[in-house]
């Protein structure tokens, strides 16, 4: 049973003047309903902290930690309340926070509670949330299809099971599943919202337009960010990717990034990068000044901290600098454009990497002469990008562009770099195929 987080820990409270864990108690609830969460917490402390304290105060103390963000002190709190007395929907309530908390057990939690009520759709589609975030993609996915069966008329399995089709490059999929479910939902913005990024990855703009749209109109507030969809969208067109669509994209996928790609997708861009590195400059260097363009959460950081005197990124969405700023391996880190860091500081740099990154820009001579300019003399450029089989570039059904190697060679040389290394590789891959692509290592001589 997991271990209570410290900040739950209650020094005990003996009651006094008749004053008891049910008047404590009966004040939470009061609180809690009248949408005063602190006021609420406050008060079911007090009441936990009694000698005498029941169930209730450590399940509803758990409540209202799960509403507030923090799974694992919930999870600790339900585990309590279920010392004192074994109820069902403390036991769910448990397992959704140990798998918000991305805790390893919640998985056998959830299958555990499975087995013993097969037909609980709530428990099958928190098993596959679980799943999901473990990066079990295919288990996931039949634990939501099952919960989406049991009870057809709640959306929120079906929901869930979009995202991870649409992200796992089967939006078509998720618009087919989804799609049924507005004869009877179709005032929840939920809905119209995962139609229209599934439009998006569909480049049917039109169509995504409509729902967004739809999924705005439904909540004034936009909690949804459905309204940021939209003016990425208009501003990326159909035909091209704007920095407010790439920044959008990837802000809303910020908190599941690194299960998503690297658990469903296979992502190995910096991995390959890596050995390219090792190819071209025989032993691995150390000292060096780098810099990782659109660095993301930070997945590439591990790759070259070793040999790295000083290790900097940069990416267009906060929210993923945010996550790679956790990872406490980057000296250096800034919200902004590649072209842009790349100008800030001619001369500055031995080594410049882009994993996965030059996908979601067409014409890469703006980059090439960047990093021509950035680099010191015998600094390298290594990147991957999805390969094209024929001549200069194009975007994809998958919204992503792909690069022939005489592209990027013809246009490396036309900014002054030579391509010290090109080669096949597998960076990610889509429809549980694998995508082709190239990793190449430029060098300013």
């Amino acid at each position: 049973m997991t271990q209570p987080h410290p900040s739950y820990d209650i020094p005990p409270r003996p009651a006094a003047d008749g004053h008891g864990p049910d008047d404590d108690l009966a004040a939470g609830f009061a609180r809690f309903y009248a949408g005063d969460l602190a006021g609420a917490e406050a008060a079911f402390r007090a009441a936990a902290a009694h000698d005498d304290a029941p169930a209730d105060a450590h399940g509803a103390l758990g409540d209202v930690l799960s509403e507030t963000a923090r799974p694992a002190e919930a999870a600790a709190a339900y585990a309590r309340a279920l010392a004192i007395e074994a109820r069902w929907a403390w036991r769910v309530a448990r397992a959704e926070a140990l798998a918000a908390a991305d805790a390893p057990e919640a998985i056998h939690e959830f299958r555990a509670l499975a087995g013993e009520r097969p037909d609980a759709a709530a428990v099958r589609r928190g098993l596959g949330r679980a799943l999901a975030r473990a990066g079990r993609v295919d288990e996931a996915a039949a634990e939501y299809r099952e919960a989406v069966f049991l009870d057809p008329d709640a959306p929120d399995a079906a929901v869930e099971l979009a995202d991870l089709l649409t992200l796992g490059g089967d939006a078509l999929a998720a618009v087919e599943l989804l799609q049924p479910l507005l004869r009877r939902h179709g005032d929840e913005p939920a809905l119209h919202l995962r139609i229209g990024r599934a439009w998006i990855e569909l480049r049917e703009p039109d169509k995504a337009r409509a729902a967004l749209t739809r999924a705005r109109d439904l909540d004034p507030d936009d909690r949804s960010g459905a309204g940021a969809l939209l003016v990425a969208l208009d501003e990326g067109a159909a035909d091209g990717l704007s920095d407010t669509y790439v920044r959008a994209l990837f802000d809303r996928y910020a908190d599941r990034f690194d299960a998503d790609l690297v658990g469903k997708l296979g992502y190995a861009a910096p991995q390959a990068i890596r050995a390219a590195i090792d190819r071209v400059y025989g032993d691995a260097p150390t000292g060096l000044r780098v810099l990782d363009l659109g660095c993301g959460t930070g997945l590439m950081a591990p790759e070259v901290r070793g040999m790295a005197a000083h290790l900097a990124g940069v990416d267009l969405s906060p929210r993923m600098v945010e996550k790679a700023r956790a990872r406490n391996l980057y000296d250096a880190l800034a919200v902004g454009d590649i072209v842009g860091a790349l100008q800030a500081d001619p001369g500055a740099w031995d080594l410049l990497t882009a994993a996965d990154v030059l996908v979601y820009i067409g014409d890469l001579a703006p980059v090439f002469a960047g990093a021509a300019a950035a680099l010191r003399p015998g600094g390298r450029f290594a990147a991957t990008v999805e390969r094209l089989d024929g001549t200069g570039f194009a975007l994809g059904p998958s919204r992503r562009y792909a690069h022939a190697p005489l592209y990027i060679e013809e246009t490396a040389k036309a900014a002054g770099l030579r391509v010290r290394l090109m080669d096949n590789c597998v960076p990610r891959r889509e429809r549980q195929a694998p995508v082709l692509g190239l990793v190449f290592v430029l060098g300013k001589d």
